[in-house]
């Protein structure tokens, strides 16, 4: 019963590993994504497929009391349920957390709101933009001295779905030992401000006020994107040695004498002086140079890669990230395969995102047992598409 990003995120992880996921829509448009674009292909959102594979789609109408019920009998029959409406939403249905428990007390019910169940502001509308503004992620992105930015992706809700999945999982664990469900609460807030690691860390310890650093890192220097003759490379030297092993790759042995440059603390100190020579230095040749200069080095590196780079990275083949999938309405489609490998368990695409109410009558019969005639009343009704 979730939408969006953060919902179906954890979802689809969930199904890469083998769950079997259905995923209840409204019979009125659906997962808001499905209209989310340009772009489209053949009518289906590419937004909306991005995050929705492995899954089976049964529309229902939760406010009708057929569509409540419904809802009960795959309660009993799974073993758990991913929300993220406005708390209090489902309450007011009847279809809270204590109303699925009394049915189906193994349930391991998930709930993902924006800014929690509780406190002053638990009513927001939490979307990954206005959480990340603020929980702190805006302002320690950008330029220095320039405006915040947002992430190029929604990594707010990333991290959330990512949390949530994890914590269903403990969640199992605990099932497995005790027999009990429980509820799970998850919120975008909450996954933000835990995600600010060190930053948050140096303000609450040392009582340091974070800043924008572009891609520069606060505590190291050098690391960071150069500026090349043709495009940026980005470079981090994280320890006195990698440094002296930078140095003598761009054949400048006298940085590693200066007393400015000689710790990390100092080269900290004196990160303009020491940027703006090294950016310099970069600027003389193209990225291709500099990426055979610190080919096997050992040190960290690499090119900031459009997505056309990035897709026909080495890398990215060899591992194979891209899935071909057959969709039944947008035809050939692509999508990012799991990240994670196991040399036992299966973390595979195994299905193209479902179209709206697609598995509608599957899941009733096969799930739930109904009958042809309780389906077609169903749909006469208007209960489920």
């Amino acid at each position: 019963m979730s939408r969006i990003l953060a919902g179906p995120f954890c979802t689809m992880i969930l199904g890469d590993l083998g769950a079997e996921v259905i995923k209840i829509e409204s019979p009125y448009g659906g997962d808001e994504t499905r209209r989310w674009g340009p772009p489209f292909i053949n009518g289906e959102s590419i937004y909306f497929i991005c995050v929705n594979r492995n899954k089976k789609s049964i529309a229902i109408d939760i406010k009708k009391p057929q569509g409540k019920e419904l809802l009960m009998k795959l309660a009993t029959e799974s073993d758990v349920l991913v929300e993220n409406f406005v708390p209090g939403k489902l309450n007011s249905l009847g279809l809270g957390y204590e109303s699925f428990k009394s049915v189906a007390p193994h349930l391991i019910y998930c709930s993902i709101t924006g800014f929690g169940q509780t406190g002053p502001y638990a009513t927001r509308p939490g979307l990954d933009v206005i959480v990340a503004s603020v929980g702190g992620l805006f302002h320690i992105t950008g330029p220095e001295g320039g405006q915040p930015c947002k992430a190029g992706v929604a990594v707010t809700d990333l991290a959330t779905g990512l949390y949530a999945q994890g914590a269903i999982m403990a969640a199992l664990i605990h099932r497995m030992k005790t027999g009990n469900g429980q509820k799970i609460d998850c919120d975008l807030f909450s996954t933000q401000v835990s995600s600010l690691v060190n930053i948050g860390s140096n303000y609450l310890n040392s009582g340091v006020e974070a800043k924008r650093w572009g891609t520069a890192h606060e505590s190291i220097v050098p690391y960071q994107a150069f500026e090349t003759r043709d495009s940026y490379i980005t470079i981090g030297a994280t320890s006195n040695d990698g440094f002296k092993k930078m140095c003598k790759l761009l054949t400048i042995p006298e940085f590693c004498a200066d007393p400015r440059f000689s710790s990390n603390e100092e080269r900290v100190k004196n990160r303009k002086t020491l940027i703006s020579k090294l950016s310099e230095i970069f600027l003389k040749h193209p990225t291709e140079y500099w990426l055979r200069v610190f080919d096997g080095s050992g040190l960290p590196y690499g090119p900031v890669n459009n997505m056309e780079q990035v897709f026909n990275d080495p890398q990215v083949i060899h591992k194979k990230l891209v899935v071909d999938l057959e969709h039944s309405t947008a035809g050939p489609i692509k999508v990012i395969g799991p990240a994670v490998t196991f040399s036992e368990s299966i973390n595979k695409v195994r299905s193209p995102p479902p179209i709206l109410g697609e598995h509608t009558d599957a899941v009733l019969s096969e799930v739930l047992s109904c009958s042809t005639q309780e389906i077609r009343h169903l749909r006469e009704t208007k209960t489920v598409c």
